[in-house]
């Protein structure tokens, strides 16, 4: 074969590989929706779901709200630990609300889909809000550690001001993760394949659909992971040690006991919380998404923001001191 010959019998098969190529890139179009597996692929299965994540909705609700009115409507309640307690809830509550309605309509449809653009809203406000949670317990255990370890300072060092600064630091860091990881997530391109194994957009099983290497995404969400989960943790933590420390040298029983129920609410949901979202954001990507994954998403999204609430109003005097002033309040308009 001469040097022409074989010249162009290259030339023809780079021609053919890259017609191969521009085909292949062709066919692959670019993904406008995406569609869920959900929790269940069984009919009774979903019905079962349905009512059981209705119920918790319900009560996430309603019990977000009521602890908002009676901090709002309570005097004794206007203190800085009931401000940042009526900040959780409402944290709370968009938090919810931005994940289970959507799953409540999937599992009375056969098509579980979302848009792009609906997508990216849901984790916008997923991450927003869920990350501004995670401040607010580290802001709130901050709050602790000053009311039992330096209790004659606490109403110069918790100011209405600082109050005010630390909540707009923990909505503002919230938008800040929110804002990075839902750049990097949507930066990357999405071809061919929609199908998310999940229940609603979560990045971590939104990446698995991504059409490109996925390593500078995972580790920029796995860095605003450290900022927003191991830091807040690792304050937490601290605040908790001289807590303990501080309880176990009073005198009294009595204020032992008073500093371990107000602060045992607020460790109980640290962990729950903390628990399972390091679970989910702060280990490596896998290339499947388990059904143990989809259970800790369940936990920490459905069932965590239930709780909070229960915790707080069943294992705090004042809450229930406010409900039942409320509700005497009314029983006694009704009889007037």
């Amino acid at each position: 074969m001469s040097q022409t010959q074989k010249m162009c019998s290259f030339f023809l098969c780079q021609t053919g590989k890259q017609a191969k190529i521009s085909m292949g890139e062709e066919n692959q179009t670019f993904v406008s929706k995406f569609i869920f597996l959900g929790l269940s692929q069984d009919l009774q299965t979903q019905i079962l779901l349905f009512i059981l994540f209705l119920i918790i909705y319900l009560l996430t609700v309603l019990g977000n709200l009521l602890i908002i009115i009676l901090i709002f409507l309570d005097s004794r309640l206007h203190t800085p630990m009931y401000f940042f307690l009526r900040n959780l809830s409402f944290a709370d509550l968009c938090f919810s609300t931005s994940i289970i309605p959507q799953v409540l309509v999937h599992f009375l449809v056969k098509r579980k889909t979302i848009s792009l653009y609906g997508c990216m809203t849901q984790i916008i406000v997923f991450l927003l809000v869920g990350c501004t949670e995670c401040a607010l317990l580290a802001v709130m255990s901050y709050d602790r550690y000053v009311a039992v370890c330096k209790p004659l300072y606490y109403s110069t060092i918790m100011t209405q001001r600082v109050c005010l600064w630390l909540s707009f630091g923990s909505w503002a860091s919230g938008a800040l993760v929110s804002l990075v990881d839902t750049s990097f997530t949507f930066h990357l391109p999405y071809w061919g394949q929609n199908i998310i194994n999940h229940y609603f957009c979560e990045p971590p099983a939104l990446l698995k659909l991504a059409s490109t290497d996925t390593y500078s995404t995972e580790m920029a969400i796995f860095s605003m992971g450290v900022v927003i989960l191991l830091a807040p943790v690792s304050l937490i933590l601290g605040s908790y040690w001289n807590i303990i420390s501080t309880v176990i040298q009073m005198q009294s029983g009595e204020g032992r006991l008073k500093a371990f129920s107000t602060c045992g609410s607020h460790l109980i949901v640290v962990v729950l919380f903390y628990g399972s979202g390091i679970f989910t954001y702060m280990r490596p990507n896998s290339k499947t998404t388990k059904e143990l994954d989809k259970m800790i998403s369940v936990f920490y999204t459905v069932v965590t923001p239930m709780l909070n609430p229960i915790i707080y109003s069943l294992r705090n005097k004042d809450v229930k001191g406010a409900l039942r002033k409320l509700v005497g309040r009314k029983c006694f308009s009704h009889r007037q």
